[in-house]
């Protein structure tokens, strides 16, 4: 049906006009009033302000009830205006121009958006005018309508996916018009990026909307910035997630015992003196925000093909490296790492793996990149149920290879003030606490346990430096508990020897110079994201088995039994402990 302009809307006559001549009209209008106001028709500017009048949608507040004859002339004005564009002056049309830059199109009809949108890809087009104009109309467009300024409004619910496929094309359209226009773009996202103090639903819907351009050409030329952008947010929101505001309840996942040492105001424990209570994020608004966050982004990953997964992996490496990596106790941003690796198993997940052991094996990194660097290998390496055993022992070996030649270079070194050696422990606590999940595994494979033993373990522990005592009691116990099991203790720990160790770390409270360190892969405590990690993350459940042997269990205060006889873990230790960094390890 063609939309019809009555007369009496433009002039004094009331015969209907169809579109070619409603065109027309609207282009004299608009040239017939590009001039001073004192100079043009007094005719003209009444027509001109009956057309200003028709664009103006600021008293509209549901689209579901729109007038059909009001729609059919705001229509035909939009396409009118189209096909004058060049007619449009943004000297003499203030009012006209303000009435389209100010639009929330979540208030037009669903068979309108087309048509607007088709107008402000044209506009931007106009050379220099009003592409800036165009691309920030289209980006406060990410956001419904909102209640108090924090609650979508109920109708805007059913229309979101539409009105955002609609806003991604247009802008993919005009990026594809005017090379410009995605550099403009960016620096608009990055002023109108939500930030930690928004509300749940704006913040939700402007990312949604926002990943939605991450796709073809736009995608390549903007996707570094988009993924940075939401990394950034998701730290921001992490890292205002006290361990205060978490509900504690229990649990029903059998994940390891979490260090709430914050809560109990103890900070002499070890970490295991909340046997049975597991954490869960109560209604703090800060978590629930970030979970939804997660929600999206793990679904944007679910949707991208292997070719795109892999070019958005390989940006989140370096914003990873640069954004994530060093922020003391991250508690889920580093899930987005996690995930996209699961998404890739052979490729991405390996590739990270080894990502991280170059940072910790790399002089020239400062101290506190091999630390967490170091941190994170253990953690991945142990709850990465997708990681294959031949790539857990691939790194074991480089990281014992590392040790040994660090035992090496202290065991020549001349009479120096000698260093707190913190990597090497860290390094030698990271082996055990992911040997403390794999061992069975790797057991059960011939070629891996015969590389695992032709490891030279012996000249670690029986070094000067005594990592055994020095590493996290409630860790070495259950790693020798395993290793001896194994008949792999017997290779580096001698049995008169061992006794030694293990009534020392019994006998002390948290080991000789305790030494704490986190594990950032923690069990994933947000209640609607935790889907997407627990099909791929170990709990520890999973590994612990009961002793055929209960002589064999070493009971040291800091092993919780539990009633089938296994024991729990520490999951989060708490680097803030550890003592400051010194010296240039190897």
């Amino acid at each position: 049906m063609v939309a019809k302009l009555r007369r009496d809307d433009m002039s004094e006559e009331a015969n209907p006009i169809c579109d070619s001549v409603a065109f027309g009209i609207v282009g004299q209008v608009l040239q017939s009033v590009r001039m001073e106001p004192h100079l043009a028709d007094s005719h003209a500017l009444e027509q001109y302000h009956r057309i200003v009048g028709i664009l103006d949608t600021s008293k509209r507040r549901n689209p579901d009830k729109e007038n059909p004859d009001k729609k059919a002339l705001y229509v035909t004005c939009l396409k009118a205006l189209a096909s004058e564009i060049s007619k449009i002056d943004i000297n003499y049309h203030h009012s006209l121009l303000k009435n389209i830059f100010t639009v929330s199109i979540w208030y037009l009809p669903n068979d309108t958006i087309p048509e607007f949108l088709e107008l402000i890809t044209r506009l931007a087009a106009v050379a220099d005018d009003y592409l800036t104009e165009c691309l920030h109309l289209l980006v406060n467009n990410f956001v419904p309508p909102l209640v108090d300024r924090t609650k979508m409004v109920k109708w805007a619910v059913s229309r979101k996916t539409y009105i955002f496929s609609q806003l991604c094309m247009c802008l993919i359209r005009i990026s594809n018009i005017i090379p410009l226009a995605p550099k403009v773009l960016r620096g608009i996202i990055d002023k109108c990026m939500p930030n930690l103090f928004d509300s749940k639903d704006k913040t939700i819907s402007f990312v949604e909307c926002m990943l939605g351009l991450d796709t073809g050409r736009m995608g390549d030329l903007i996707r570094a910035v988009l993924l940075d952008k939401i990394v950034h947010l998701l730290t921001e929101l992490d890292v205002n997630i006290t361990w205060e505001g978490i509900l504690q309840e229990q649990h029903n996942k059998g994940i390891f015992d979490m260090e709430l040492q914050d809560l109990d105001g103890n900070e002499e424990e070890d970490g295991l003196g909340h046997g049975g209570v597991k954490v869960l994020l109560g209604a703090n608004a800060h978590a629930e925000k970030l979970d939804d966050l997660m929600v999206v982004i793990f679904e944007h990953f679910k949707s991208l093909d292997a070719q795109c997964l892999h070019k958005e992996f390989t940006i989140l490496k370096t914003i990873f490296r640069a954004s994530v990596l060093t922020v003391d106790t991250p508690k889920f941003v580093q899930f987005i790492m996690f995930y996209i690796c699961a998404r890739d198993p052979e490729i991405c997940a390996l590739e990270f793996a080894l990502f991280l052991t170059d940072i910790f094996k790399n002089k020239e990194e400062d101290p506190i990149s091999r630390m967490s660097a170091v941190s994170y290998i253990g953690s991945y390496l142990s709850r990465a149920r997708f990681i294959s055993d031949d790539t857990v022992v691939a790194i074991i070996g480089k990281l014992v290879d590392w040790l040994v030649d660090y035992c090496d270079h202290e065991s020549t070194r001349e009479s120096t003030p000698i260093p707190n050696h913190q990597l090497f422990y860290a390094t030698c606590q990271a082996v055990m606490y992911f040997l403390c999940f794999r061992l069975r595994y790797i057991m059960d494979c011939p070629n891996l346990k015969s590389d695992l033993f032709r490891m030279p373990f012996g000249t670690l522990f029986h070094h000067q430096l005594e990592p055994l005592k020095v590493c996290l009691p409630s860790i070495v116990s259950e790693f020798l508990r395993q290793a001896k099991g194994a008949k792999l203790v017997a290779k580096f720990v001698d049995p008169a020897a061992k006794d030694t160790v293990e009534s020392d770390c019994s006998r002390t409270s948290g080991g000789i110079n305790r030494f704490d360190m986190f594990f950032p892969f923690d069990p994933y405590l947000l209640k609607e994201s935790d889907r997407y990690i627990s099909s791929h993350f170990e709990v520890w459940s999973m590994v612990m088995t009961e002793s055929d042997d209960s002589d064999d269990v070493l009971d040291t205060p800091e092993m919780n039994a539990d009633g089938g006889g296994s024991f729990s873990m520490p999951a989060r230790i708490k680097p803030s402990a550890s003592p400051p960094m010194s010296g240039d390890p190897p």
